[in-house]
Order: C-alpha cells, then structure tokens, then sequence
C-alpha cells in the first residue's frame, strides 16, 4: 500500500540531496544530466551522467540544468527532479509528498516561481520553498526561533548564501554568486596563464579538494595533473603544488569574505553582540575548503566554525522545517500563495 510521506530537496547547482521525513537523507546525487540530441532523449541522471561531462560524443551533452543557484534549463530540471523523487518513492512505495526545497535569499520572483511549477508538476501535493541559509542553520542545529543572532554561511557550488537570522526571519542577509564551481574555474584559468596548460573541470576540482586551502603555509602538498598543452596540442602532465592553488583561488575566496563583511556591517548592534558570543557557522560543500574559516575569522574578527555535517545541513534543515511548518508557514512561498505568472 502507498504512503505519503515529506521530503525536504536540497536543489543545489552541483548536488542534490533529498531528505525523508523518518529516514534523514535518501539521496545525494550530482545535479548533471546527460541528453541525446539527436534521439531526443534523456540517457543518464546524477553519478552515470557526471561521469559523461567532458567525455561525450557530439550528440551527447551532459549538463547541469541548475547555474548559480537558479534554475538554467526549466525543462531538465523538472526532468532531474523527477527522477530523483520517483527514485526515492519507487523505493518506499510514497504517494504525493509535500515537499520543502531551498532557495538562494535573492532568488526572483520569477526563478522561485519557476521551481515551484517544477516541483508541483512532479507530482507533490504541496511544495514550500526556503532561503538556504535559515535551512542550513537549522540542519546545523541552531536556535534559530530564539530572540537572539545566529550567523550561517552556506558555501554551495553556485552560490554562496550569508544571513543572520532571528526569532526564524532572516534579518540581514547576502547572496554572491560565488561557490564551488568559480574556485574550479579560477583554477583552470590559472593553470592556462601560467603553465599554458589546459585542464577540465572535474581535474581543478581534485586539486582543490586533495591539496587545495584557503590560506598560504596551512598545508604543504602536492599533485600531478594532466591535460592539454596550449603550446603544442598534446597531452602533459604537471606537478601542482598547495601554494599554486592557494594563489588561483584567492581573488574568488575574498568575493566571499567580502560578502560576509557587508552582512555583518549591516547587522544590528544587539544582534552583533550575540554573533560574537557565539560565531559564524559554515555549512555547504564549499566550507570544507581547508583553512576557510581561518580565513573568515581573520579578516572578519569573529570566531568562524565548520557544522558538524557541513553539506547534509541545509537537507537536514529542509526536512526539519515540515515538522515547524506551523511557525515559518507565513514566510514560506509555496504554490498557495505564489503570484501567477
């Protein structure tokens, strides 16, 4: 017999994370999907099809639906949507979830309309829409209802979403687009000026995540990398070391910094006071970066801290909301209240 049961989606430009109520997370999938032109036809979503970017035919593109943190491709989203939740339902034999999905805080109206319609057409019985930040600090176990300031950076692969948060509103708040995939390409762009070597994406993501840090003299590795020389097309090899990939990826990490400064010029004094006491909290793919709270707490003068499940928080944080659905229902979007286009 089939049951209903809520599900909280973590949208994010790189993974997908769903959430069951009862269950915690089901699924943590890349946000890629591959499509046959020519046949017109989806062949592969999530893990089989990252493994496709940058190794496909002509006719196979293998993309990702999702820039930034807002939805590029409406009809490839809905598809990957799909079948993620079909993928979890087909499992637990569920029946018309509501469903809970974060959004970045300066999300259009038109962008939370388009995920809404995207969620609903699915199949849910009733979609809500969150800003990632007031998700992530409650998957990370913040007391977010209470009269006093909490601090949430979520560093995702598009976006990096910072907010303070009281009482369950967010009271200031920022969102740069800046994550995971920026520090990927400064780091492709780097290895082209200075060593003409051309490298995919997938390649700079290894470098930053096995010897990358955020601050110089913090780690000392290295590792050999392959690509493509530009001076004479053929394939080469390469030794990168920590301090080259501390130095690609400097000018993207203080776009960040600096979005956290702004959100904590802006903050009321009170709430200021409160930050300090307790920190700034990091949650997202991108907050592991090693050293990166380091660097936060420097240039911001505030203790900085990495959540203890840093990318399951903002799922986590969806899947709680369902059981608060009573306090935040009023600053929810969901496909009651959105505006018709």
């Amino acid at each position: 017999m089939a049951w209903s049961a809520d599900m909280g989606i973590d949208l994010g430009t790189a993974t997908i994370l769903v959430y069951l109520k009862g269950k915690g997370i089901v699924l943590n999938e890349p946000s890629v999907v591959a499509i046959d032109y020519q046949e017109r036809k989806v062949l592969a979503v999530g893990e089989l099809a990252q493994k496709m970017l940058g190794r496909t035919p002509g006719n196979i593109i293998a993309i990702r639906p999702l820039r930034e943190g807002v939805i590029a491709d409406f009809d490839v989203t809905e598809v990957m949507l799909k079948h993620f939740i079909y993928k979890v339902c087909k499992k637990r034999r569920i029946f018309r979830p509501r469903v809970v999905v974060c959004i970045p805080v300066e999300t259009t109206a038109v962008e939370k309309r388009a995920v809404i319609e995207a969620v609903t057409r699915t199949g849910a019985r009733e979609a809500y829409l969150i800003e990632e930040p007031r998700a992530a600090a409650l998957g990370a176990g913040l007391e977010i209802f209470q009269p006093s300031g909490s601090m949430v950076v979520d560093i995702g692969g598009g976006t990096t979403d910072i907010a303070v948060i009281s009482m369950g509103e967010t009271v200031v708040s920022c969102s740069v687009r800046v994550g995971g995939d920026k520090l990927d390409e400064a780091i492709v762009r780097y290895m082209k000026k200075e060593h003409s070597l051309l490298i995919g994406e997938r390649s700079a993501e290894r470098l930053k995540i096995e010897i990358g840090s955020a601050l110089k003299g913090e780690r000392s590795l290295k590792m050999e990398i392959r690509g493509r020389d530009l001076i004479n097309g053929l394939p080469r090899s390469l030794e990168v070391s920590t301090e080259q990939v501390v130095e690609a990826i400097s000018e993207t990490l203080w776009v960040i910094v600096q979005g956290v400064r702004q959100v904590l010029e802006k903050t009321p004094p009170e709430l200021a006071g409160d930050i300090i006491e307790k920190g700034i909290v990091l949650t997202g793919g991108g907050a592991m970066l090693d050293g990166l709270y380091k660097l936060i707490a420097q240039h911001t003068g505030v203790p900085t801290y990495l959540a203890e499940d840093p990318i399951g928080s903002v799922a986590k944080g969806t899947g709680l909301v369902l059981e608060n659905l009573d306090r935040l229902a009023d600053s929810l979007i969901s496909n009651r209240n959105i505006t018709p286009a």
